[in-house]
């Protein structure tokens, strides 16, 4: 069985997730010289939005000189199974942590790292796609350019410096899941001092 104060920080780091509603994951920060006050998109676990309320249809202009799809959250499916997928992550934390037990506490530091192994490799493939397959009609067309945005960092794109970092959600989500696999190892240690109680 799971150490008392092993199940409570569980209990906390799976309910910390129910923030992931409320604070958006991701934030992509375009700046150039004709837009001083910048452009932003916040990635949510359901939706894309503007940072300022005209900013994604601004971004989506601009994409569309450049030949880029149009950012369309509703055609994004990600955005309509996620919530459910972290919906069904909170319930197994949360069971795990009333159960007390180690193996259920280590399936939920598993499912929690590959999903999140999972969510950035899709990011990275939504960001690539995005930047790599432009329409061959576009208006500005560089030979050899493409417009993929940073999965962590800042990068250069033409006169646009993007920078892309995680939001207040997605360092909740950050330091839950670090949470869940120092609990694991912990257990792990104490579980091999005394089998009997594993």
């Amino acid at each position: 069985m799971m150490t008392k104060s092993t199940r409570l920080l569980l209990a906390a780091a799976a309910l910390a997730l129910t923030l992931a509603y409320v604070f958006p994951l991701w934030h992509i920060a375009l700046q150039a010289p004709q837009y001083p006050e910048g452009l932003g998109l916040y990635i949510a676990v359901n939706q894309v939005t503007g940072e300022k309320p005209q900013d994604l249809n601004s971004i989506n202009n601009l994409n569309h000189y450049i030949g880029m799809k149009v950012i369309t959250p509703a055609d994004i499916p990600e955005l309509r199974f996620m919530p459910w997928l972290l919906a069904g992550l909170i319930g197994v934390g949360v069971v795990a942590a009333a159960a007390g037990r180690r193996w259920m506490l280590y399936g939920f530091a598993t499912l929690f790292v590959l999903g999140s192994v999972a969510g950035l490799y899709d990011f990275w493939r939504w960001g690539y796609d995005y930047g790599h397959n432009l329409d061959p009609h576009a208006i500005i067309k560089i030979p050899g350019m493409t417009y993929q945005p940073p999965l962590i960092g800042s990068k250069q794109l033409l006169n646009f410096h993007a920078t892309s970092l995680p939001a207040t959600g997605g360092w909740i989500l950050i330091v839950a899941v670090t949470l869940a696999v120092l609990l694991s190892v912990r257990e792990f240690r104490l579980a091999r001092r005394a089998p009997a109680e594993a």
